[in-house]
């Protein structure tokens, strides 16, 4: 598939999360760093975002994985809960063990309903006993605020200790790749060798007090540098200059390939208000301790699906012929639907046609063939074990 043919796939993933009227679109601090630089401006989740530079979306994928990539996320919105109680009052929200994580660690974790699906994806810090950091979608912004604000109201008529502070004084990059820690190394004294995958640290970087978590949406080994918004354009021109262009600036087209490559959901597409986070394939994400004890919204849903296994589960896909999309219909071999595609587009990176999407359990392992319709056409595609390109996170030695 030609660079082209990528960005529209990519751009109509991503669509449904455009904005229509471009004088109300909201710009980050690195707005004109993006435009001086090349960066295609779209709307997207109320933002004008860059969805690539002079590079081709597959070679900005590619270059990510051999070298590195600078993402400006700062449409993201980070948030800080404090008090005593701060921990206990996350806890009703979502299914992380929240208390269960040692100051300065984090884990990805599910905002649910009392239907027990996902109202967003996020990751959550514990910095403190009595502070947590969490980063949620733009696109899920005012929904996640007037939910935890409105849980929060109750909790604290209730007698519980709990703040927040939104940062809207802070921008955020994402810095992933092989070169992303030899490249922000030269510009922090903390030994970033030291600091593993899902750990949090408060820093100084390039002489500004930023918040660090060793994590990413890319699958590489990175970080997430929450830095005041007056230094952001200049931590950005930092970075780029020490990798001695090896880390090229990077734009939301080959952030979605390479969060597709590595088998991680986007909100809005593979998992929505209606999906659990057990359908999702994301039990994982649920402590031992909250399977024993519940106690977040939705809980008896998803403790019985845990139970009972759920009646639908996502999967991924090869396949053949055109690229499938959102909502290609997925069919057994003999034509009977099965399920339907949630993110699907070429990988530049295994040269070949990469889908999840959401299939009857039972037909969910790996091995099983199956057709997805693309232009009402079917093709053939087999259910295949996720991620998809092999994840570089920088763990512990065992």
């Amino acid at each position: 598939m030609r660079g082209g043919g990528l960005l529209l796939s990519v751009t109509r993933r991503l669509s449904r999360h455009f904005a229509t009227d471009s004088a109300s679109l909201k710009k980050t601090p690195l707005f004109d760093f993006h435009v001086a630089n090349g960066g295609k401006m779209v709307p997207f989740a109320g933002w004008s975002m860059p969805i690539q530079y002079a590079d081709s979306i597959m070679d900005s994928t590619l270059n990510c994985r051999a070298q590195g990539s600078l993402f400006d996320v700062s449409h993201m919105c980070g948030l800080s809960l404090k008090g005593r109680d701060a921990v206990s009052f996350l806890e009703t929200l979502v299914i992380a063990d929240v208390a269960g994580l040692k100051p300065g660690t984090g884990s990805l974790t599910v905002f649910t309903n009392e239907n027990g699906g996902a109202i967003d994806d996020s990751v959550v810090t514990k910095v403190t006993d009595d502070h947590i950091y969490l980063v949620v979608n733009a696109g899920c912004r005012d929904k996640d605020l007037a939910h935890i604000g409105a849980h929060m109201e109750s909790f604290k008529k209730k007698g519980g200790d709990v703040t927040w502070h939104i940062h809207d004084e802070r921008s955020l990059l994402a810095l992933q790749g092989p070169l992303a820690a030899p490249t922000l190394q030269l510009l922090t004294k903390d030994d970033l060798s030291k600091m593993y995958f899902g750990e949090f640290k408060m820093l100084d970087i390039n002489g500004s007090a930023c918040y660090l978590t060793r994590t990413g949406y890319t699958g590489e080994d990175g970080f997430e540098i929450s830095v005041p918004a007056e230094n952001a354009v200049d931590l950005a021109k930092a970075i780029l200059e020490k990798s001695e262009g090896k880390v090229r600036l990077t734009g939301l087209g080959a952030r979605d390939s390479l969060r597709l490559e590595a088998g991680l959901c986007l909100y809005g597409h593979d998992m929505e208000q209606h999906i659990t986070p057990v359908e999702a394939g994301l039990s994982w994400a649920i402590g031992k301790r909250r399977r024993a004890e519940g106690g977040f919204l939705g809980a008896q849903v998803i403790l019985k699906q845990l139970e009972e296994g759920p009646k639908i589960r996502r999967v991924g896909f090869f396949s053949q012929g055109p690229p499938p999309r959102s909502h290609s219909e997925i069919t057994d071999t003999g034509g009977e639907k099965i399920g339907e595609v949630t993110s699907g587009g070429f990988s530049p990176c295994l040269k070949k046609n990469i889908a999840m999407g959401y299939v009857t359990s039972g037909l969910h392992k790996p091995g099983t063939e199956a057709k997805i319709l693309v232009r009402g056409k079917p093709y053939d595609a087999v259910v295949t074990k996720m991620p998809f390109v092999p994840t570089k996170y920088y763990k512990p030695p065992k």
